[in-house]
C-alpha cells in the first residue's frame, strides 16, 4: 500500500472581485504548480499519521479528528468504503504559496483525496473528488465558491458565474492556443475576506459606481472567453491590464502589486494584473519565449519573495 499523488493550483485570469456580484470570472489550473500527497504504510497501531513540512506541522488523526484535513481523510475513507482506521503516514508537500489566492488548500485536499484511493486500489470520479474537497474547503471558508474544488480535481479551465441561488453556473472553457503566465508573489499575505468585506463595504456606500466598475470586469471577461475561444493570445494581453485598472479603482491593489505589475510590463509582458483577493498575493504576466526571462529576473530585481511559471494548455 503506498501511492504518490499531485494536484494543481489554480489562479483567476480575470474577473475577481466582481464574480461576487454576479459577473462571470476565468479560473486555470497551473500544471506545473502542485501540491503533493503520499501515503505509506505506517507503524502498527498508531492510525494515521500527518507530515505536512510546508505548513510546519506534524500530527496524529487520533489527536485531531476535528483538524479539516483529518476529517477530510475519514470523509474519503468512508467513500472509499473502509471502515477500520488504517495504520498509514501522509506526507504532504506543495509548491503552491499559501493564502495566496492560488487553491493551495483545494490542492493540498485533492492530492491527499487522490493518494488515499490510490493506495486502496479504488478509482474516485472527478466529481466525487471535486465534492469531498468542496466539502473541506467549507470548514476553511465557510460558503466557498467552488472554483477552486472544481477546477482543481478536474483540472480544466473554467468559466464561473455566480447564481442567486446554488447550483452555481460552473462550465468548462475551450482555449485554442496555449500562452504562458509568470506569476509574481509579494509575499504579502492578505485573508480574502479582508478585501471582499472592504469592497462590499464601499459598494454599499456607492452601489451605483461599483455596479458600473463590475460592469466593466465583466466585458473584460467577456471578451476575454472569446480571445481564448479563438486563441488570439495577442488580444489577452491588454484585457489583463484593463482588469487590473478596473481593480485599482475597485480597491483591492497594492502597492507591493502595482510595483511588481509594473517592473513586468517594463520587463516586456503583454499584460499583468493582480489574481485573487488583492491587498497582497500574488500577481500574473502574461509573456512568450522571448520575454519569460526578461520578466521573471525584472520581478526577482524589484522584491519579489518568489517567481513561479505555467503554462496553459490548449483544450480545443
Amino acid at each position: 500500500m503506498q501511492s504518490h499523488t499531485s494536484a494543481p493550483g489554480k489562479i483567476i485570469l480575470c474577473g475577481e472581485h466582481a464574480v461576487v456580484y454576479g459577473r462571470p470570472a476565468i479560473a486555470l489550473p497551473l500544471s506545473k504548480i502542485r501540491a503533493r500527497a503520499s501515503v505509506a504504510p505506517g507503524a502498527a497501531g498508531i492510525g494515521i499519521r500527518f507530515d505536512a513540512p510546508n505548513l510546519g506541522r506534524r500530527w496524529l488523526l487520533a489527536a485531531a479528528p476535528g483538524d479539516p484535513l483529518s476529517e477530510l481523510t475519514l470523509a474519503t475513507l468512508k467513500q472509499l468504503g473502509i471502515t477500520r482506521i488504517p495504520d498509514i503516514q501522509i506526507t504532504i508537500t506543495s509548491d503552491i504559496p499559501i493564502a495566496s489566492g492560488m487553491g493551495s488548500g483545494a490542492a493540498i485536499a485533492t492530492a491527499i483525496v487522490r493518494a488515499l484511493a490510490t493506495a486502496f486500489g479504488r478509482n474516485l470520479s472527478a466529481a466525487e473528488i471535486s465534492a469531498l474537497v468542496y466539502a473541506s474547503e467549507q470548514r476553511y471558508h465557510g460558503t466557498p465558491s467552488g472554483i477552486d474544488n472544481t477546477v482543481i480535481a478536474y483540472e480544466q479551465a473554467i468559466w464561473f458565474q455566480r447564481r442567486s441561488e446554488p447550483p452555481h453556473l460552473i462550465e468548462p472553457l475551450p482555449i485554442a492556443a496555449p500562452f504562458t503566465l509568470v506569476i509574481g508573489d509579494t509575499g504579502v499575505r492578505s485573508a480574502t475576506r479582508l478585501p471582499v468585506g472592504e469592497v462590499r463595504r464601499r459598494w454599499q456606500e456607492d452601489p451605483a459606481r461599483y455596479e458600473a466598475l463590475f460592469d466593466l470586469v465583466a466585458d473584460v471577461v467577456h471578451q476575454a472567453r472569446h480571445a481564448l475561444a479563438r486563441g488570439d493570445v495577442a488580444t489577452l494581453g491588454p484585457l489583463l491590464d484593463r482588469n487590473q485598472e478596473a481593480l485599482e479603482q475597485i480597491g483591492v491593489s497594492s502597492p507591493e502589486l502595482e510595483r511588481l505589475i509594473t517592473a513586468a510590463r517594463r520587463a516586456g509582458a503583454a499584460g499583468a494584473k493582480l489574481s485573487g483577493g488583492g491587498w497582497g498575493g500574488v500577481m500574473i504576466a502574461l509573456v512568450d519565449p522571448e520575454t519569460v526571462v526578461s520578466v521573471r529576473e525584472a520581478l526577482l530585481a524589484v522584491g519579489a519573495a518568489r517567481v513561479l511559471e505555467t503554462t496553459v494548455s490548449a483544450s480545443a
